[in-house]
């Protein structure tokens, strides 16, 4: 078992939050379908289930969810919000409608004003942020009395096994120096126990957490080149060399040959607090 024992609960890295270059792109073309699209409609069930007006997204990356909530809540405001422009342009393409809004902001220090949203929405976010609690506090303070914050976390890696494949591949290909940002992140944060003490410590009273499984349906050379050049995972290789982020791919996807054509599983926590 592979686990990042000290990173579980401790504040996320900086560097580890950039989303910038060409990662957009291929975060958006390979791993939306791969690993997000699934759980995007699964949150925007849960989330018209509490029929909100007023919803705040953040992370919001290239819009997934964003659209379903869009699509599945037609009469609410969806503010949609993410640290890096280059997500939200991607997001805004995907995502425009006449009730969504985007812009530019940290999660951490939201420029919203208390008691403004019914419902603070955040799709694989929060093991990204340098200060997790931080953030939860300002999804709690944005929220009317009663409101409620929706989030997913993914489970063990090892309960990921497209993602494990990847990252047991890339670890070998440089053994001497492994990269560890899939360990570190984002499945470095699986804990419950961790997640719900980190979201009760914010404020919140009420706190529900289902771990949940969804299918994936791999196509290898796709799901390569998006876990290692649409991730921050492609600055950990090229800082190897040249040629590391190329060798990394290929490892990849030599891995996920075995999967190529196959549906998957995948596993992760949906929380929600109130």
């Amino acid at each position: 078992m592979r686990e990042a024992e000290a990173g579980i609960g401790a504040p996320a890295p900086a560097g580890d939050s950039a989303f910038d270059g060409p990662v957009p792109i291929l975060y958006d073309r390979c791993l939306v379908p791969l690993l997000f699209a699934p759980y995007a409609a699964d949150l925007a069930r849960r989330a018209a289930a509490f029929d909100p007006r007023e919803i705040l997204e953040v992370a919001a990356g290239t819009g997934i969810v964003t659209a379903a909530l869009a699509e599945g809540l037609p009469g609410a405001d969806i503010v949609a919000t993410d640290l890096s422009a280059a997500m939200l342009e991607c997001a805004a393409a995907r995502a425009g409608r006449s009730n969504v809004r985007f812009k530019t902001a940290d999660a951490q220090a939201l420029p919203f004003a208390d008691g403004r949203f019914d419902l603070v929405v955040c799709q694989f976010g929060l093991m990204f942020f340098p200060d997790r609690r931080r953030a939860l506090r300002e999804a709690l303070r944005v929220l009317r009395p009663g409101g409620r914050c929706l989030l997913n976390t993914w489970n063990r890696i090892e309960d990921n096994p497209v993602t494990d494949r990847v990252a047991a591949a890339v670890a070998n290909l440089f053994a001497g120096d492994p990269p560890d940002f899939f360990d570190r992140l984002p499945f470095g944060y699986h804990d419950i126990a961790v997640i719900e003490a980190d979201v009760r410590a914010s404020g919140f009273g009420t706190v529900s957490i289902e771990t949940i499984t969804c299918e994936t349906l791999v196509i290898a050379e796709e799901a390569a080149l998006g876990l290692c050049q649409g991730t921050p995972l492609r600055a950990e290789l090229a800082r190897r060399g040249a040629d590391a982020v190329a060798a990394a791919t290929h490892a990849a996807r030599e891995a996920l040959a075995p999967f190529d054509g196959r549906s998957v599983p995948m596993s992760a926590h949906v929380v929600t607090a109130r």
